[in-house]
């Protein structure tokens, strides 16, 4: 099939919808599908192996580029630029169809056009990333967003959803189908290296020095940040009373200026590191005792699969779907009870505290992982599109 994937992002960054967009991308070619990624961070053509890829930015300083700061407005931007470059690579070579997230629609002109086969896959939608930001511009700018992402989808071939949970919050938001025929489910994968530094990675038991906590995402309220600094404030008192095990907690994905509130005791035992390399983030992934998770809401969980592929203890949030089935089912971790500074303190403290629980939990997280690969991912992606191809 000749396949474009419609992204705001791609590789390099490490963001959660890059590194989405680049798995699918590359399990589609690894099966022996064209792939071209169309994505809004960048300009000009290259090549990320066999994937294609085709930056569609707009010109800095430019009509198109200043009218982005428009209060809503500036959200038809993007979904314009892109549309004109999918028709200039169709005219070129032909499409068989065009995907693209639903994260604020990148696609949406092009799933208004009839002609072209298109399908959206959802990730998180952005009126759960956006929960809590107050003003007008912030409350103007979600609602066109969400208005931009239903319309997407409601003009979409078919869907997809990453999870069956996930599927069932979609069709309740943009008024689409729950998961079936035209709603399918298909679970992500991992990058292999990222697998195989995991299969080798042994866990660090016996260990000197601090028990070695460790967050990866943004400083946001979906991803729980403020439970966890709330936790990590009151551990930190009971670990300067000798009341609980010292302990460190690494935050991959977040700047200093987020530790701007800790008290001091917390502060000294956090390290903030905004961007890692892959290499890097293994090799925190090998040493950490335990991965600390306590998102509010994941359309999937990346960071409950990496953390699985090192067969990591995980501490997450009964809040989240994903979370109550992929560590709390498996039991590859433990879930607090609600996403607040006690509940997330109270398992932390056990996970702290408890060497052979984190053994127990270890073992499982090993034997949870491996589920989805980059094959269970362009087999079961594969299967939707000819479904779709195949329609009178």
């Amino acid at each position: 099939m000749e396949i474009g994937l419609l992204s705001w992002s791609y590789h390099p960054e490490q963001s959660g919808l890059a590194v989405a967009a680049r798995e699918i991308a590359q399990a589609l070619a690894a099966a022996g599908h064209a792939v071209r990624v169309l994505t809004f961070d960048r300009t000009g053509r290259e090549a990320d192996g066999a994937v294609s890829v085709i930056g569609c930015a707009v010109r800095a300083g430019g009509v198109l580029a200043r009218l982005r700061g428009v209060p809503a407005a500036g959200h038809l931007v993007g979904p314009w630029a892109i549309a004109r470059a999918v028709r200039a690579e169709h005219r070129r070579r032909a499409f068989d169809l065009i995907e693209a997230t639903n994260w604020y629609a990148p696609g949406l002109f092009v799933a208004l056009d009839p002609r072209l086969p298109f399908v959206t896959r959802n990730s998180t939608p952005v009126a759960t990333s956006g929960a809590g930001r107050r003003g007008f511009r912030a409350r103007t700018d979600g609602a066109a967003a969400r208005a931009l992402e239903a319309l997407s989808a409601m003009r979409s071939d078919i869907l997809i959803s990453n999870t069956a949970a996930h599927g069932g919050k979609i069709a309740a938001l943009y008024g689409v189908p729950r998961p079936g025929p035209t709603h399918h489910v298909v679970g992500l994968s991992l990058n292999p290296a990222i697998v195989a530094a995991g299969a080798v990675a042994t866990y660090p038991e016996g260990t000197a020095g601090p028990v070695r906590l460790l967050f990866i995402g943004r400083a946001e309220r979906r991803k729980g940040y403020d439970a966890l600094t709330a936790a990590v404030t009151v551990l930190a008192d009971e670990a300067e009373l000798g009341a609980i095990s010292d302990f460190a907690l690494t935050l991959v994905g977040v700047d200093d200026a987020a530790l701007a509130t800790l008290p001091a005791a917390a502060r000294a035992r956090v390290t903030a590191l905004r961007g890692v390399a892959p290499d890097r983030l293994h090799a925190l992934l090998a040493a950490a005792h335990v991965v600390v998770a306590p998102s509010r809401y994941e359309s999937f969980g990346l960071v409950y699969q990496e953390a699985m592929a090192f067969g990591r203890p995980i501490v997450a949030c009964a809040k989240d779907p994903s979370a109550r089935s992929f560590v709390g089912e498996t039991g590859a971790g433990l879930l607090a009870e609600r996403c607040d500074g006690p509940a997330v303190a109270a398992v932390l403290r056990r996970a702290i505290a408890e060497p052979a629980l984190r053994r127990t939990l270890h073992d499982a997280s090993r034997a949870a992982a491996g589920r989805f690969t980059r094959t269970t991912l362009a087999r079961d992606t594969i299967a939707a599109y000819r479904r779709l191809l195949s329609r009178d």
